[in-house]
């Protein structure tokens, strides 16, 4: 196998594709090596066991789905913790895709200690920071399938653009959690084109996303699907 980088980087490359492609458990040393192009002695004095490239292959991923909650989570108000929190863990999931499919390809290694708890424990920050101080069982449960619903899809669809899987994924985040999409059609003005003016309550949502750093003007407009002229003007009164 050519590639680049260092040779515990080139292993943990190929491990993961070979993970991913037939299962952890399918997948031997000799395979991961004669895919390296190095000698099986080779491949160990880098990794003493499969379970340290396992554990190698999955930490980094944990540990960005980690600093991306507690991230969201330094925020005040409910609505920029959510989707920052939606966001965040949408985005690591993309970046490690190949690691999701090999978990997911072997559903079993997720019981597997110390994975199992740290996976459980990101999952559970997660729903509660979606949920938001809603705790009605209505809304844990939008948040849990808000959660559930990022992974999924970036594992099915991994051959897929990933900015195109991330904006319809997002979209369907919003129409869970009854928020405005950015591409369900809306009423529109007396001309045609945008809606003529927001509600109160998302005037007052526009000023909270703005005010917390969540949404630049142009991410509110096509959020809220209005011109940026009229997110200008909320955001002035």
């Amino acid at each position: 196998m050519t590639g680049t980088g260092t040779t515990a980087e080139r292993i943990l490359a190929a491990a993961g594709a070979l993970f991913a492609e037939r299962g952890y458990r399918a997948t031997s040393m000799q395979a991961i090596a004669r895919r390296v192009d190095i000698t099986k002695a080779a491949l160990y004095y880098h990794f003493p066991s499969k379970d340290e490239i396992l554990h190698r292959l999955t930490v980094p991923l944990l540990g960005e789905l980690e600093r991306a909650l507690d991230e969201a989570g330094t925020h005040h108000d409910p609505e920029a913790v959510r989707w920052r929190a939606v966001e965040g863990f949408l985005d690591v999931s993309l970046r490690h895709r190949t690691t999701l499919l090999m978990l997911v390809r072997d559903m079993t290694l997720l019981a597997r200690p110390p994975v199992a708890e740290r996976f459980r424990a990101v999952v559970r920050l997660a729903n509660d920071l979606v949920c938001g101080p809603d705790r009605s069982l209505e809304r844990r449960v939008r948040a849990a399938q808000a959660v559930a619903c990022l992974t999924d899809p970036v594992v099915l669809f991994h051959d897929a653009p990933p900015e195109r899987v991330r904006a319809l994924l997002l979209d369907g985040v919003r129409a869970l959690l009854g928020e405005p999409s950015a591409r369900r059609p809306r009423p529109r003005g007396s001309g045609g084109g945008r809606p003529l003016a927001l509600t109160g309550e998302q005037v007052e949502q526009v000023r909270r996303l703005h005010a917390s750093g969540a949404c630049t003007a142009e991410q509110l407009a096509a959020r809220f699907g209005v011109s940026r002229a009229t997110v200008y003007r909320c955001l002035k009164t």
